[in-house]
């Protein structure tokens, strides 16, 4: 196991980035984000299709490296978190927290008893293969284990108070994309209504004493985050920065020359 894990990082405040990968499910990608300074990858799971033999498999390609492996996974059940960390985890992002009720569910089966209902395997994926003082192991992953929870909808929203106060949810991390849908002016980022609900989740985070999560896809929305209170950050999506960045290229290496219709 890694002797410092970024959850102690992140619950102090200090900004941690990293990124969110959702299509290049590569065994370099790890090396690749963790060489560019990324504390933390998020694997999606929500949107993508991948599958539980691949995110072990991404998982495994993080030992050894100063990158910290995490996953969104599709809904906050059971069978997803208590999975996603027997695998390897070390943050588990959820969608669509709505209530403090769900909140609470989530955080029993992130943690061990006494503090939650998840089920024992050790010596498996997430203890590296290893053996080890299981009581001891168990206060290391409760120790390393992040439990994010998205607010991005309306109801998530109106109860961001009390999913904040919930013992065991770490982050308040916006999917824009979702809220601006579920407030009715999608994708509308500007909009005063917006901006205010994402500085009130970010204002929540901080009096509950817990991190506000963010995913830039330029400078411009690092530098907004930050301005707002947002400390953990991850930087993507890795289609839309390989398509950016290619189109650059093209464009440059085609300047001044007749492009093929």
């Amino acid at each position: 196991m890694k002797k410092h894990p970024i959850k102690q990082t992140v619950l102090e405040g200090q900004t941690v980035v990293g990124a969110m990968t959702f299509e290049f499910f590569s065994p370099g990608m790890s090396a690749i984000l963790a060489h560019t300074g990324c504390r933390f990858v998020f694997y999606d799971m929500e949107h993508t299709g991948l599958g539980f033999e691949t995110l072990k498999w991404l998982f495994s390609t993080c030992r050894g490296l100063p990158i910290e492996p995490m996953v969104r996974v599709p809904r906050g059940e059971y069978t997803w978190l208590a999975r996603a960390l027997d695998l390897g985890a070390h943050g588990v992002m959820i969608p669509m927290v709505e209530s403090a009720e769900q909140a609470r569910s989530i955080v029993q089966a992130c943690r061990y008893p006494p503090l939650g209902r998840r089920g024992a395997a050790f010596g498996f994926a997430q203890c590296d293969y290893q053996g080890g003082d299981i009581g001891q192991k168990i206060r290391n992953y409760h120790d390393r284990t992040l439990v994010v929870a998205q607010i991005e909808t309306e109801r998530g929203l109106a109860a961001v108070e009390e999913i904040a106060a919930v013992d065991g949810i770490d982050v308040l991390w916006v999917g824009h994309f979702d809220l601006s849908n579920f407030m009715g002016i999608p994708a509308q980022f500007d909009n005063p209504t917006f901006l205010q609900a994402m500085q009130h989740v970010a204002d929540v985070a901080k009096k509950h004493g817990k991190a506000a999560g963010f995913m830039a896809t330029d400078p411009a929305w690092v530098d907004r985050a930050k301005a707002m209170g947002y400390t953990m950050l991850a930087v993507g999506t890795d289609v839309s920065l390989l398509a950016d960045a290619t189109r650059r290229l093209v464009d440059h290496a085609a300047a001044g020359s007749t492009r093929p219709a």
